[in-house]
């Protein structure tokens, strides 16, 4: 009787066992696929209307899961086996790589604005809403606005979120820029005033303005560059940097009394960071969320206002600053 070899396990066509070291690389591939995609879907129209960078990042990352599979499938189990602990390395640094990237991805997820603040995109009568891929501008229908405002959202939050309070401040003869910055994240635009400020010379009285983290931004950038700007206007947000002796700089504090994040301790704490002239404006009732129109946030207050009532405050104490530029 003739044996025939086992060409399962040793001959040509084989199917070898998997190795460990393949199925590693199998649930690498599929994480940094899978999670980017679901987050694309689940997020879409928001990240579509941001900026591109967060989509470019989950493309990138996808792509890295589609490498890590092609690679699996190539893999030869007839190559020479790699040093142990270079192995144990490997799977350490990818592991802790997977964890940063992918976590980072899903902690950056933005919170998106409400139906309404979207429908406002569509401009209006008297204001018209223009979107670009790193800002968006709302400016009066009629007339040459003399007067700009520059505003940086707060983290994560979906910059069309604040079109609906800046287009009733537009109303009043004022072209605002919205930033979009990168990730959500306004350090990551901190010189985006600029870009306006150079392309729009008719304009001869510049605001900054921003809420939450998107204030810091706003801040450090009228502290790094005295004489540019003239306003400077805090929603439920405080500096870094003290601006306590710019008499040149106009500054309007407006928070939230009920605000879980910026509190009203934290004003309070901030007010020798500020010109002593600061107009503030508590919003009683007020949380953090109302700033902007993008839903509830998780950790904030509980809101004794209606938000109608609360922005109406917040765009009035914002008007009556430029109003005095």
């Amino acid at each position: 009787m003739t044996t025939v070899p086992d060409e399962g396990v040793t001959g040509t066509g084989s199917t070898a066992p998997r190795r460990p070291r393949a199925r590693f690389t199998v649930v690498l591939g599929i994480l940094w696929l899978v999670v980017p995609l679901v987050l694309f879907l689940l997020d879409r129209s928001v990240l579509l209307a941001g900026n591109p960078a967060q989509v470019i990042a989950l493309a990138a990352s996808g792509l890295i899961g589609v490498v890590l599979l092609v690679r699996d499938r190539s893999d030869d189990p007839r190559k020479a086996p790699v040093r142990p602990w270079l192995t144990v390395v490997g799977r350490v640094v990818a592991v802790l790589a997977t964890v940063v990237v992918l976590g980072a991805l899903i902690w950056l997820r933005p919170f998106g604005a409400t139906p309404a603040a979207v429908s406002a995109m569509s401009g209006s009568a008297d204001v018209r809403v223009t979107d670009a891929p790193a800002h968006i501008v709302i400016e009066p229908t009629s007339g040459t606005p003399t007067r700009g405002l520059v505003f940086q959202p707060g983290a994560r939050v979906d910059p069309r979120a604040y079109v609906p309070m800046l287009s009733e401040v537009s109303r009043q003869g004022v072209i605002v820029f919205v930033v979009k910055p990168p990730f959500g994240i306004g350090f990551l635009a901190m010189t985006a005033p600029h870009a306006f400020i150079d392309r729009h010379p008719e304009v001869t009285s510049w605001t900054l303005a921003g809420h939450s983290l998107g204030g810091v931004v706003a801040a450090t950038f009228a502290h790094d560059h005295p004489g540019l700007v003239r306003g400077l206007a805090l929603w439920a947000s405080y500096p870094v940097d003290s601006l306590a002796d710019r008499g040149d700089l106009a500054v309007a504090s407006v928070s939230g009394t009920r605000d879980g994040f910026t509190t009203p301790a934290d004003i309070e704490a901030s007010r020798p960071l500020l010109p002593g002239d600061t107009a503030y404006t508590p919003v009683e009732g007020a949380v953090h969320s109302y700033f902007g129109d993008y839903g509830e946030q998780p950790g904030d207050g509980t809101p004794t206002v209606s938000r109608p009532e609360a922005q109406r405050q917040i765009v009035a104490a914002t008007v009556a600053l430029l109003d005095t530029l």
